[in-house]
């Protein structure tokens, strides 16, 4: 077998159906343009309330350089009923899917501890394990149980997963609960031959961390940013692309269909920084 060959045939998602949530979303948009680019139809579930899903459907289509292979719904991944009738929807026209990225989540703002605002902390909670993992695996699961379907799912963590940031009391709490989740998760769903599986990014500039790691008047980094630089031995933020890779490798049956339970750091390094 020719090397392009090998490498196809561990990688390609050819008729594979990925439904990625959040979608709208810095990273998630970057996860489906991977697996549209690697032979995926890709199902991308937002609520359309910052970008309108059929303009996330072009925009993704048009980055990947790919068409016809992308559809769009309107969920609301906080809602069983909605999410449970996206998945009805999904099988209807497209089959069981294979693959479930969960890309809802985000960030409040920072507040010291004793400021920490509770309800806040609670949606923030939500947002990232509730509508960001537990109702769409939830449905997902089951769907492919139902069916004897093998599958799998990558969840989104965060560097808060391993080490706690400074004022974000919900998010550490959220992206820390992810990677215990993702473990309990591919224990329980092993038998079923769904693997569940994290990517950890690091730090890229996105919609949502932009302000925090870049002043807006001189271009420059903040405070922050400096920090984060200064811990990350690559010496510079991530790239959107770099995330890619291992989302194609963990969305692959061939290429990681023994490995669950795991979470991957995409950091520069960020994680061995020490004294």
């Amino acid at each position: 077998m020719e090397s392009h060959e090998y490498l196809t045939s561990l990688f390609s998602l050819d008729g594979r159906v990925a439904v990625v949530t959040g979608s709208s979303g810095t990273i998630p948009s970057a996860l489906s343009r991977a697996l549209l680019r690697s032979g995926a139809r890709v199902i991308l579930w937002s609520r359309g309330i910052r970008v309108p899903v059929e303009e996330a459907v072009a925009r993704i289509e048009d980055d990947a350089g790919v068409h016809g292979r992308a559809y769009g719904m309107k969920v609301e991944a906080g809602n069983e009923d909605s999410v449970g009738e996206a998945f009805r929807k999904t099988v209807e026209l497209f089959g069981i899917p294979d693959i479930l990225v969960n890309g809802v989540g985000g960030n409040r703002d920072r507040e010291p501890l004793i400021k920490a605002d509770v309800e806040g902390f609670k949606k923030t909670l939500e947002l990232n394990l509730v509508s960001g993992f537990l109702i769409p695996t939830k449905a997902f699961a089951s769907t492919l149980i139902d069916a004897d379907h093998p599958g799998c799912v990558i969840n989104i963590a965060a560097m808060s997963s391993f080490r706690p940031f400074s004022g974000v009391w919900g998010y550490d709490a959220a992206k820390t609960g992810i990677v215990s989740l993702t473990q309990a998760a591919a224990r329980e769903l092993a038998p079923h031959n769904i693997r569940v599986n994290a990517i950890a990014p690091g730090f890229f500039i996105g919609d949502q961390n932009k302000s925090l790691l870049l002043d807006e008047k001189s271009g420059g980094l903040t405070e922050r940013g400096r920090s984060i630089i200064l811990r990350t031995p690559f010496g510079r933020f991530g790239t959107i692309d770099e995330l890619e890779g291992v989302a194609v490798f963990l969305a692959s049956e061939r290429a990681s269909g023994f490995m669950t339970g795991v979470t991957v750091p995409i950091d520069g390094g960020f994680l061995t920084d020490t004294v």
